[in-house]
């Protein structure tokens, strides 16, 4: 979500703040976007069933938490896994939008909101006849027009606030994953004991179903290996995997196996799995010079007992002397 604009020579971000689940208000410290609440219980995103060509109207509240007023552009958009960390974010207002985000608007482009308040959006969604069944998930977004300083002389950032829209349209439901391009990277000092050693295990994860998940992962070794443990549960996973989308995993092992084997990543959500399994091969110099020196005592001793029977034919092989 990035553009450069020729007259300011300034590169400008838009970072937008999607809450990865669906517990809390999307609030970023100014200014906040959540649904207006239902004379039933409150909400604190847009949860939606529907069928294909169905139309909603709902309405959202945007708030203003500083002490000055502030003009915020209003658009739906689609949202989306980062392929690095699989964090949730939405697409910009210039970039394409292929699903939520071309399914409807709100009253408003632009709404002013007063230090210190409140104003109530409507906005209407129109879920199109050949919608897919499944999951679609986007957001209602709040973008701070102001270019901000960022991290580097030639960053700018504007800011973004999303209030979850998640769209289940009715239909076959059907949950899938797929564990794709599992790789070790195992790093060893090139002298001996002049450095730790270090493995970083990669893949990426797939939803290749139609329904949002949770996934959960489990590392299992298998082989001859010294070292441990023989099960891992990874962390760097990302909280929801929205359809259609592939994140890069990427954590670090330590206190890695050596030895000889499989590595077997195993990852579930709703009662569907997936894996991946790659070989390995990493022996430690204590090991290698122990193979080694086994190795090498073994032909020793081979090749001794090979002279000797040729020492007994020989023997054997000569006339007598009478």
């Amino acid at each position: 979500m990035r553009r450069a604009s020729l007259a300011t020579l300034l590169l400008v971000v838009l970072t937008a703040f999607l809450p990865a689940q669906a517990a809390r208000a999307a609030d970023n410290g100014e200014w906040s976007v959540e649904p207006a609440d239902s004379a039933i219980t409150p909400r604190t995103a847009f949860q939606l069933s529907a069928r294909p060509g169905t139309t909603f109207a709902d309405r959202a509240v945007v708030s203003n938490s500083t002490g000055e007023p502030l003009a915020l552009r209003l658009h739906l958009a689609d949202a989306y896994n980062t392929p690095r960390d699989g964090g949730l974010a939405v697409r910009g207002h210039d970039e394409t939008q292929r699903d939520v985000g071309t399914w409807g608007r709100p009253e408003r482009d632009v709404v002013t909101v007063p230090a210190h308040a409140s104003v109530t959006v409507a906005f209407t969604l129109t879920v199109p006849a050949d919608a897919p069944p499944g999951d679609h998930v986007g957001a209602l977004v709040a973008v701070d027009e102001r270019v901000r300083p960022g991290a580097g002389s030639f960053i700018g950032v504007r800011r973004a606030v999303g209030a979850r829209i998640h769209l289940r349209v009715e239909g076959e439901q059907r949950p899938a994953l797929a564990v794709e391009g599992l790789h070790l990277t195992t790093r060893n000092p090139a002298v001996p004991g002049a450095g730790d050693s270090s493995t970083t295990v990669t893949f990426a994860l797939h939803n290749t179903g139609n329904v949002t998940l949770d996934p959960r992962a489990v590392l299992r070794v298998g082989g001859v290996w010294v070292g441990g443990p023989a099960t891992r549960h990874l962390t760097n996973l990302p909280a929801e995997l929205l359809p259609g989308e592939r994140v890069q995993v990427t954590e670090g092992w330590e206190g890695a196996p050596s030895g000889w084997g499989e590595v077997t990543v195993t990852v579930t959500a709703s009662g569907i799995g997936a894996t991946g399994s790659v070989g390995f091969l990493d022996l430690p110099w204590i090991l290698l010079a122990a193979v080694l020196a086994l190795t090498a005592g073994g032909a020793a001793v081979l090749l001794a007992r090979r002279r000797r029977r040729r020492g007994r034919g020989r023997g054997a092989g000569r006339p007598a002397v009478g």
